[in-house]
This record gives C-alpha cells, sequence and structure tokens, in this order.
C-alpha cells in the first residue's frame, strides 16, 4: 500500500504553524483581507472554519492518490513520480482576497521542492469567478507564447458539511514574486511603491524602479490586447495584488497572477465588415484602451486594503495625492 505523503500546515509563514490543537483552527476564514482590520458583526454568515478550509484542501491534493499533483511533475517538470516519492506537503494559506482564498503549495520529491498555487473560492461570487478564470488562463496561455500569466493544472470541487463545496484549480506559483503597494514612506512623508518580500523585510522602490514596474505592467496588459477582437484583460487592480514583482540584481521582472475577465469593451462589432469603418474602430478602441490603462495604472488601496491613492508623478520621481473612502 503507497505511503501518504506528510502533511503540514501554516498561515502565510513557517512560523505560523496550524494544527488541530490551534486555536485558529475553529476561527471562522475571514472572506476578505479588509476583515483583519475591521472584523465582521456577529450576524454575519460564517462560511467555514480555518479547519475545514485545510482539510478540505488536503481533500482536493489527496484525491486519488495526489493524482493531480503527479500528473503536474509528470507533464510540466518531467519527472515520473509515484504517490510514495512526495515526502512532505506543505500548505501555506497565503490571504484573503475578494474571491480567492490561495494557499501557497510546497511540494518535497526527493529532497527537492516544487512549488504551486491552490486558488480556493468559498463564496458563490467567488466559485463563479474561478470557473470563469480557469477557462481563461488555458485559453490566453495556449493563444499566447508568453510567460507572464500561471499555467493551471486542474481544477475540482470538495464538499464539506454535506451541503457546501468549495471550488478550487490548481496552478503555477510564481516562488520568489511579491506583492506591492502603494505605502506612505516615514522617514519623508512620501508615498512610494512598497514590495512585500517576506524574506528581506518590506522595502520602498526607488523613482527609477517604480517607472519601471509601471512600464512593464503596461506592457504585459498590452502585450494581451487582441487589436482585431479588441479582446484585452479586464477587471485587474493594483489593490487585489494581481500583479507580482522580482526584483534581483536591480533588474525587475513583474507577472500577472489572475485573470477575471478577458472581453471586449466594445459591445456591437458590426462595423468590422466595413474596412474603412474597421479601420476607425480600431484607432477608437486602441484610444479607449490607452486611456483605460493610463488612469487604472495609477490607482491603488494605501497598503493594500487602506484608502483609495492615486500615483501623481512629481518632479523628483515619487508620488503624493490621495482620494479618501472605501469605493
Amino acid at each position: 500500500m503507497p505511503t501518504r505523503p506528510q502533511f503540514l500546515y501554516f498561515l502565510s509563514r513557517p512560523e505560523l504553524p496550524v494544527s488541530k490543537n490551534s486555536s485558529i483552527w475553529q476561527q471562522p476564514l475571514p472572506l476578505t483581507r479588509e476583515q483583519f482590520s475591521n472584523p465582521p458583526q456577529q450576524n454575519e454568515a460564517i462560511l467555514i472554519t480555518h479547519g475545514e478550509y485545510i482539510l478540505a484542501v488536503r481533500s482536493f491534493l489527496e484525491k486519488s492518490g495526489c493524482k493531480i499533483l503527479i500528473e503536474v511533475v509528470r507533464q510540466h517538470l518531467q519527472q515520473d513520480i509515484k504517490t510514495e516519492d512526495i515526502e512532505q506537503i506543505r500548505t501555506f494559506l497565503e490571504k484573503h482576497g475578494q474571491f480567492y482564498h490561495p494557499s501557497r503549495i510546497e511540494m518535497q520529491i526527493h529532497g527537492q521542492q516544487s512549488y504551486f498555487v491552490l486558488n480556493v473560492a468559498v463564496s458563490k461570487i467567488g466559485k463563479n469567478y474561478i470557473t470563469n478564470e480557469y477557462a481563461t488562463l488555458k485559453k490566453l496561455n495556449q493563444e499566447y507564447s508568453l510567460t507572464y500569466l500561471p499555467q493551471v493544472y486542474g481544477r475540482g470541487e470538495v464538499q464539506i458539511n454535506g451541503d457546501l463545496s468549495i471550488a478550487m484549480f490548481l496552478g503555477e506559483w510564481f516562488n520568489t514574486y511579491y506583492e506591492f503597494h502603494i505605502s506612505r514612506d516615514r522617514s519623508d512623508n512620501k508615498n512610494k511603491i512598497v514590495v512585500w518580500d517576506p524574506e528581506q523585510g518590506h522595502y520602498f522602490l526607488s523613482p527609477d524602479q517604480s517607472l519601471d514596474l509601471y512600464t512593464r505592467t503596461a506592457e504585459i496588459l498590452t502585450s494581451y490586447y487582441n487589436l482585431e477582437s479588441f479582446e484585452q484583460i479586464c477587471s485587474w487592480h493594483h489593490a487585489a495584488g494581481d500583479f507580482v514583482i522580482n526584483h534581483e540584481d536591480d533588474k525587475i521582472d513583474l507577472k500577472l497572477i489572475t485573470v477575471r475577465q478577458y472581453a471586449s469593451r466594445f459591445k456591437n462589432l458590426d462595423d468590422r465588415n466595413d474596412t474603412e469603418n474597421h479601420a476607425e474602430l480600431i484607432l477608437q478602441a486602441l484610444l479607449v484602451f490607452f486611456l483605460s490603462l493610463s488612469l487604472k495604472m495609477r490607482l491603488d488601496r494605501r497598503d493594500g486594503v487602506g484608502d483609495i491613492v492615486v500615483a501623481h508623478g512629481s518632479t523628483d520621481g515619487h508620488f503624493s495625492g490621495t482620494c479618501h473612502g472605501s469605493g
């Protein structure tokens, strides 16, 4: 009989282990990251506990002898393994977003680590998004020979308490890529981009690095713009941590970890059949894309959860200006 791999559970970091004896095991899962600073009212519906979430993740990964993990390793890492070759699976509950509660999966095989992300949707709207996103990521990765988006490997649902289902899909984890946001630098009281690096600690980017970050973000979104159909990556937000950064040897690289929607902003595309009108429509669509990109690129929430912040260029290259409110 195959040996089952050892499962270990953590919150976002190795120094935060979780077990059935932990106090957090029975605590409700926050529906969004904002609930850390604004706890839900007692009359709000609680969906699942941390323990139920963790056991659902394990059930998904263990299904059919860890079949999904074995297939990923065989197809994408080109290693032929069996269940007994998996020594350890470590799951890290990374964060609580508006739609997903993603876990980082670290799988140890013969002393070597492989990294994945398991996106988990608990709410009804989250489950609607997760089905569409899985199909969209597969489509874009097949149509574009680019490496900005994560590969996806398989999806499914797990039942808990007999009547509640949790939707999940396994995807590529961009190791050493980290979330970033606009934050106030207390040393000079200016808004700058801070990188949430758990290894080195949070640090601010220089003005030139911030410019490079925005330039590369725009490049990624433009790369997936379809000039003929006007389809584009929609509903992306800096505040949600959709883009992540790798900053090594003073070089910046970016990835986009989610695609909630890929669609055209134009409803009536009949003019595409007329060559002259189509050419004009292409220019109009490009202008709308450029204006939307320019505006959204400047928007964030302070530290990811605070007031809306608008990044304004200034003479010293930093940012200033905030728009307070929750909208």
